[in-house]
């Protein structure tokens, strides 16, 4: 019976320590045994300090643009003897030669076009009288101040030209480019016998008075066999600078965002 007593008590004793050491631990993780912590004081300012940024590639590329050269682009030679000659004859196209040589001719006496502030372009109005006189020259639009400066400097003091194929006043816009990245183009003479496109009308516009009617649109003229054929006369064999100058106006306009709306 005393054997039976002491082994129940020694069950006992170990039943106690084992369950008062669980407790011991699981107060320790819930929290029983946590110290609260001190309170910071207000006057103190802790400042995180974040990692330098790196210096991104448009930040190198300045700076290797900024040893870059400006480009730079002559003078066009002026138009020679024999394409004044040609120029003086071709009548179509509202002469069309002929407008091309004049710009070229003020072209090549701008001097050379330089990246910078003072590139650009202008568009002039332009008479011309019957005997090759520059009669007047009207500002249109620019976006370089130095381009018209030189421009009407050139126009003012350029060599006699040849009278107009027409023996008429000579009227025309023409744009001249001061900039390294354009050039006058050569002109394409291949399509000038054909008729020009008549302008576009609104069939439908009324001016709230006359009676309504749809109006037609004007058909192209088309010149008689025999008129053709002496027009074909006229038209000289494109050059290479033309045909590629052409190649690349139009690559231009159907790449434009304009057009492409998709990418």
């Amino acid at each position: 019976m005393r054997k039976n007593l002491l082994g129940l008590l020694f069950a006992l004793s170990l039943s106690v320590v084992l369950h008062l050491g669980l407790f011991l631990l699981w107060t320790s993780y819930e929290g029983f045994t946590y110290l609260k912590p001190k309170v910071k004081n207000p006057d103190i300012i802790e400042v995180q300090l974040e990692e330098p940024i790196a210096k991104n590639n448009s930040d190198l590329n300045t700076s290797l643009n900024s040893d870059k050269q400006p480009a730079s682009l002559g003078a066009p030679s002026a138009p020679t003897a024999e394409e004044w000659a040609f120029a003086y004859k071709y009548t179509l196209k509202n002469s069309k030669g002929y407008r091309h040589s004049f710009g070229q001719q003020v072209r090549s006496m701008m001097g050379t076009a330089v990246e910078g502030p003072d590139q650009g372009q202008v568009r002039f109005s332009i008479e011309i009288t019957p005997n090759g006189t520059v009669t007047k020259v009207e500002t249109l639009w620019k976006t370089s101040d130095k381009a018209e400066q030189l421009a009407r400097k050139a126009m003012k003091s350029m060599p006699a030209l040849p009278p107009t194929p027409t023996g008429k006043l000579l009227i025309f816009e023409r744009t001249i480019s001061f900039t390294p990245f354009a050039t006058n183009d050569a002109p394409v003479y291949r399509d000038d016998c054909l008729p020009d496109t008549p302008a576009f009308s609104n069939p439908f516009a009324w001016d709230g008075k006359s009676s309504q009617e749809i109006k037609k649109n004007k058909p192209a003229e088309k010149l008689s066999p025999e008129a053709l054929a002496e027009c074909l006369k006229q038209l000289p064999q494109d050059s290479i600078d033309g045909i590629t100058a052409e190649a690349q106006r139009q690559l231009d306009i159907w790449s434009s965002e304009k057009l492409n709306q998709r990418k």
